[in-house]
Parts: C-alpha cells; sequence; structure tokens
C-alpha cells in the first residue's frame, strides 16, 4: 500500500499520481485531505465552486457534490480515472482518502510528490481544500 501525504500539495498533481498508481493496481491511501491545495485566487475558486452548485437544478435527481474534504479529494481522483470502463472503476475501488493521519497508518512511510508540492507554484494565491468545503457549508 503506498501512502501519499497531501498536505501542500496541489490537488490535481497529486489526483493524477494517487489514480496512474491505482490503475497499475496498487492500494493507495491518501492521508492530511484538508490541507490539499487548490490553486488560484480566492474569490474566483470560490465563485466557480458556488456557480458549480447553484446549476445543480432538480437535487433529488442531480449530480451529487462532495463538502467533505476526504470525499473531495477522492472526486476528484475519480476525474483521472477512466471512468466507463471496468479497469477505471476497479482503481477506484483501491483509492482511499482520509481527513488527518488515521492510527493505523501512523508511523508507516509517507510517499511526499516533490513534484506535486505547492513550492513550484508561481504566485502564493491558494486555497486548502478545507477551506473550500467551509465555504460549501460542510462541517470540516
Amino acid at each position: 500500500m503506498k501512502i501519499y501525504n497531501g498536505e501542500g500539495m496541489v490537488l490535481g498533481r497529486l489526483a493524477g499520481y494517487v489514480a496512474k498508481d491505482a490503475l497499475l493496481g496498487e492500494e493507495v491511501a491518501v492521508v492530511n485531505c484538508d490541507k490539499v491545495i487548490v490553486s488560484g485566487k480566492r474569490v474566483i475558486i470560490m465563485a466557480e465552486k458556488k456557480q458549480r452548485w447553484d446549476r445543480r437544478g432538480y437535487p433529488l435527481k442531480s449530480q451529487k457534490m462532495p463538502r467533505l474534504s476526504d470525499r473531495y479529494v477522492r472526486r476528484a481522483i475519480r476525474g483521472m480515472l477512466p471512468w466507463k470502463i471496468t479497469r477505471g472503476r476497479e482503481a477506484y475501488k483501491k483509492v482511499l482518502c482520509y481527513i488527518g493521519v488515521p492510527l493505523e497508518l501512523q508511523g508507516k512511510a509517507m510517499v511526499e510528490v516533490k513534484t506535486a508540492s505547492a513550492v513550484k507554484l508561481p504566485t502564493l494565491h491558494y486555497l486548502t481544500v478545507q477551506e473550500i468545503c467551509k465555504g460549501l457549508g460542510g462541517k470540516r
């Protein structure tokens, strides 16, 4: 099992690495999902997310939008997988996401991807997934 530490990582880049490992057949866990970063200005990011939320239409039959940090990150990883074929759905079942570090994963070696870290961002404009989820009405 590969364990990725999401603290200070850019969401899209991290999701790409996790999806690739899941497609290769490995079980993958992502910890500290609430500290994953989405780059961009706060006003623009929140306006896009709220517009997407309002565009749902009839809420009983529309797409469900995650408002918890771990589910938000897992949904982003699903976007990197070929969902319409069986291989992508099987890979998605091997992805686990956690808020913080659970007890069973503490003390184990974690993978930190240097190319996905926020150090590579040209500007300091970013939001954490936790802030986005709270802005959408989530509890954490």
